[in-house]
């Protein structure tokens, strides 16, 4: 499991990138951090566009971001909203998270209490396709 000193961490972070979003429609602002395997953290927040179906979360985002540098391994990553409850990614995030095997991902309210759950939880029997890399 993770620590707790990590999941923190990584709220944090997530928290800091939640400022940046750009939410003018649902006014929903939502932040992630992801722990890439070479120990740097990658941050995203969510961008709406007024053609909802062109609105990026900010859990792909920070997975997009972490990539572009070169990150391909993760060891968690932390979602974060203002709601009550802990948010969840939606279903096209769950798929990009287990596209890159993200083992815990972190899930945190507007009071920063968390969860934290595996991808087989989040995205039981999710699509994979083996690539020789």
């Amino acid at each position: 499991m993770i620590a707790d000193t990590v999941c923190r961490r990584l709220i944090a972070a997530a928290r800091r990138a939640q400022t940046q979003a750009y939410a003018p429609y649902s006014k929903f602002t939502v932040g992630a951090a992801a722990l890439g395997a070479d120990g740097i953290v990658y941050t995203g927040c969510n961008v709406e566009n007024s053609s909802y179906g062109l609105s990026c979360c900010a859990e792909r985002n920070a997975v997009f971001h972490a990539v572009s540098c070169g990150c391909r391994k993760f060891a968690a990553i932390a979602v974060v909203g203002d709601g009550p409850d802990p948010i969840t990614p939606c279903g096209a995030c769950r798929q990009v998270l287990a596209e890159f095997a993200v083992p815990a991902v972190i899930l945190a309210g507007a009071d920063d209490s968390y969860t934290v759950m595996t991808m087989e939880e989040l995205l039981p029997q999710a699509f994979q396709f083996t690539v020789e890399k």
